[in-house]
């Protein structure tokens, strides 16, 4: 059976069924090839998921402080890890039915199946066209005159591991754990280990945190990571930076996990019941089809040009498989912004730097722009501004007084270039700093800005005024 459409997607993730959205509101026919569900990692396997637990540990932490607010539960709170993990899959099927709804609506064609580019043939003069194997074994082609490569990433594995699912796990593995463990050794302290970290040690899981680097979310400002490194240990979470793993050490079975390593501070012999290792992602792009294309590959991912087209014009690539900025809704922009361009519009191209970024731990952390050192580094003079939670009435009244927010700015015109947060809400309040980065706002103008009082967004505000010395609460 052949397909015939405008546009083409492989992939049905949040980069390639929103493209499959745009392409279908500007009057294109549609169609997209997943082989699993449509919504991908993020709705299947990452965001959606791991923050439906993170909301679950939020408020087991939050009813074991409750008496701190008067509120007294009259014994012990009790955690059913059966029910967190019912709720999770609640969630994610209540996402996943509004999703086939968009479908449906936008009348997009969803095939599931295994997809495949094939070079020219007798279906198509030029390659793009795609064979998809279906679960039954039947084959079907799609053929397009626009192809959108949006099959993301996978957990990057280490070498030397058993990975079972159970002893040592990926990202992927630890969603499906039926028990929680009593101890979790952590490696990789980026984004997805500091959320698991955060998470873990809120179920009651004995955590620790190992980091090749010298810091916990080394891309984040380094006064941002610093704080999270002192509240995580308060927390009692154990926080080792600069260690070196011997992977070829690790013994794991029978509920442990044991591993030799080396630090600055000498010889460790690591243990726990589990092992999560999130040291990165992969690209998927083998068994796609890529060399019956002229489509380059660099360090592991699709190469593309500025307007995200690969070496073959007509057929793109967004999200995650490029190695951009590996986060939802940059794969969404960089959907919609994918076809709009092979429409023929002139749409503009947010640069990675300006892309919104948030770590859903606790607390969280969320950042837009340049950091302090990266903005000195591209030859800027700054001034920076920096105002704690403890300074702002709702943060006091809310219980939550951790963190800061910090604004750096360009000491010569007070343009913003970067915002970063840490503390309470922060992934919600870093949309106002993305909205002032868009309209190129100055730290004078964001700071005019009224702020409604008693709120979180006062910190924005008044970080703004503090770059000039003229904060009025700290």
């Amino acid at each position: 059976m052949t397909i015939q459409v405008d546009v083409a997607v492989l992939g049905g993730g949040p980069g390639g069924y929103t493209a499959a959205i745009r392409a279908a509101q500007l009057g294109k026919t549609v169609a997209i090839v997943e082989m699993d569900k449509v919504g991908g990692t993020c709705l299947h396997k990452g965001c959606i998921p791991s923050k439906s637990l993170l909301r679950s540990a939020e408020v087991y932490h939050t009813v074991k402080e409750a008496e701190q607010f008067g509120v007294v539960t009259g014994g012990e709170s009790t955690l059913r890890y059966d029910l967190v993990s019912k709720r999770k899959a609640d969630t994610v099927d209540k996402l996943y039915k509004g999703l086939q709804y968009l479908m449906n609506k936008h009348k997009i064609e969803v095939i599931k199946g295994k997809g495949r580019i094939i070079g020219p043939s007798i279906f198509s003069p030029r390659s793009g066209a795609l064979a998809v194997e279906l679960a039954d074994g039947e084959m079907e082609t799609v053929i397009s005159a626009n192809l959108i490569i949006a099959t993301g990433t996978r957990p990057r594995r280490l070498p030397h591991l058993n990975y079972d699912g159970v002893h040592i796990m990926t990202s992927d593995d630890v969603l499906e754990m039926k028990a929680l463990p009593s101890s979790i050794l952590i490696v990789g302290g980026g984004v997805i280990g500091v959320e698991w970290a955060s998470m873990l040690h809120d179920f009651g899981a004995q955590v620790t945190v190992v980091e090749a680097a010298d810091r916990l979310l080394p891309g984040e400002d380094e006064d941002v990571s610093a704080e999270l490194m002192k509240l995580f240990r308060t927390r009692g979470i154990r926080v080792l930076t600069k260690v070196n793993l011997k992977l070829e050490s690790c013994q794991s079975g029978e509920g442990r996990v044991a591993i030799e390593a080396e630090s600055a501070d000498g010889h460790l012999q690591l243990e726990a019941a589990a092992m999560l290792v999130s040291v990165g992602r992969e690209a998927n792009i083998q068994e796609i089809g890529l060399e019956a294309t002229d489509i380059q590959v660099q360090n592991g991912f699709v190469k593309t040009n500025a307007m995200l087209q690969t070496r073959e014009p007509h057929i793109y690539a967004i999200g995650d498989v490029t190695g951009g900025v590996q986060l939802a809704h940059a794969a969404a922009h960089e959907g919609v912004f994918a076809v709009e361009h092979l429409s023929g519009q002139k749409p503009d191209l947010v640069e990675a730097h300006r892309i919104p970024r948030g770590v859903y731990s606790r607390p969280e952390v969320a950042s837009l722009g340049w950091t302090e050192s990266q903005a000195r580094s591209q030859g800027f003079e700054v001034k920076t501004g920096k105002i704690p939670f403890a300074a702002i009435g709702k943060a006091v009244v809310k219980g939550e007084t951790d963190g800061f927010v910090k604004v750096v700015a360009d000491k010569a015109t007070g343009d913003v270039l970067g915002v970063h947060m840490i503390g309470p809400h922060v992934t919600d309040l870093i949309t106002e700093a993305a909205l002032a980065d868009l309209l190129n706002a100055s730290v004078w103008e964001v700071g005019q800005l009224i702020h409604p009082h008693p709120t979180l967004s006062e910190a924005l505000g008044e970080a703004m005024l503090a770059v000039d010395g003229n904060s009025l609460a700290f």
